[in-house]
């Protein structure tokens, strides 16, 4: 796949992970079943600040979008440390300002405007690789977590790239 597909497969997944959330309450987002658990707000961040520690270290040197929220939504962080969610309309900007990084680094990237303009495409077509994969990852947590809170039936994702593996959609 091209950086192109790649950045197309990275939207699809983020409007995926948003139509799963999208007729949640405030509270089914911050909801945890117990404290040694996270609330799908947390995955929400959680993938955002994969997909920006991935695009930022491997390919981009930024710096952090907001050094509290990346140690929340950092998995290294135990649950009971991580401390309370940002409220949803933070979550959603901290999202959405990642999104437009890793959009802005890799179309940089695809366009050759980067030093290494022939190596750097190799290794961002890794990382936007694993970045998507990473998002249906903690989706399919959203989504069971989901389905336990609301009766309305959870969509289904709309790539024909995706593959299942072990009940995880992943790129084929």
């Amino acid at each position: 796949m091209t950086l192109h597909d790649l950045l197309d497969e990275y939207r699809s997944a983020r409007r995926y992970g948003a139509a799963l959330v999208d007729a949640l309450t405030t509270e089914q987002i911050r909801w945890r079943p117990h404290e040694h658990s996270s609330a799908i707000g947390w995955h929400l961040g959680h993938q955002a600040a994969v997909a920006h520690y991935l695009v930022r270290n491997l390919t981009a040197a930024e710096p952090s979008v907001d050094p509290t929220l990346d140690r929340l939504f950092d998995s290294a962080t135990p649950e009971p440390e991580r401390g309370e969610l940002p409220a949803v309309d933070e979550l959603e900007a901290y999202r959405d300002e990642v999104a437009a990084r890793v959009e802005a680094t890799i179309t940089r990237i695809d366009g050759g405007e980067i030093g290494a303009p022939s190596q750097l495409p190799v290794i961002a077509r890794v990382v936007m690789r694993a970045v998507v994969n990473h998002e249906y990852q903690h989706d399919r947590w959203i989504r069971e977590v989901r389905d336990t809170l609301t009766d309305v039936p959870a969509p289904e994702p709309d790539s024909v790239r995706l593959v299942v593996i072990d009940g995880y959609h992943v790129l084929g």
